[in-house]
């Protein structure tokens, strides 16, 4: 079972560098488009990164708490999602590929929360690809165009490169989250004390 964040926020991370954390240009990274940036405006002052697997089950307790955030704090937040699949989770690097390739038709998000929310669905499954097509359907997206991306060495390169970033930053659990390039050191699954966070950012 992949570890989560407990406690309370760490005040005394170092600053990790903004080309690790966000990509160069948000909008097209490892020949992704708008895989992993929802952005706010240019004159937000907060950055959220978060560096998440889909199967870990940490990661889908604090999906709604981001969605949360973003709708409380709209247009004030910069929100980055890295992907970091750990290897003890079977079909967390296809589930990765597979919101990527939905951000290849514009459908990042919504196959985001897609996986998240049906997570238990697929999370055991031997052909979990074939789910992953069936969302692909539900969004509209183009199930031709999905299949063929999915298995893209764009996708797949886009994965690592987040994935290779994580390594660099030495992380070893999800979620992992940055807020203005400094970790987060801990967390304890709570709505009101992440939101105190943003808040004093702000």
């Amino acid at each position: 079972m992949s570890k989560g964040n407990t406690g309370l926020p760490s005040t005394t991370s170092t600053p990790v560098s903004s080309s690790i954390l966000v990509p160069k240009n948000a909008n097209e990274t490892g020949g992704v488009k708008n895989g992993n940036y929802l952005p706010a405006t240019s004159s937000a002052k907060v950055t959220l990164v978060e560096f998440g697997d889909y199967e870990c089950p940490a990661c889908g307790e604090y999906n709604p708490i981001i969605k949360q955030l973003l709708a409380d704090f709209s247009g004030k937040i910069n929100f980055v999602f890295r992907n970091f699949p750990l290897t003890q989770h079977a079909n967390a690097f296809i589930s990765s590929q597979a919101a990527e390739a939905a951000g290849l038709q514009g459908k990042f998000w919504q196959m985001h929360d897609k996986l998240y929310e049906s997570v238990n669905d697929w999370s055991a499954s031997s052909d979990a690809k074939s789910i992953f097509i069936g969302y692909a359907q539900a969004l509209g997206l183009d199930v031709n165009k999905f299949k063929t991306d999915i298995d893209s060495s764009a996708v797949k390169n886009k994965i690592q490169n987040d994935t290779n970033n994580g390594n660099l930053i030495n992380l070893s659990e999800t979620p992992t989250f940055y807020l203005n390039g400094v970790k987060i050191g801990s967390l304890t699954g709570n709505y009101a004390d992440f939101k105190k966070i943003i808040s004093g950012q702000l």
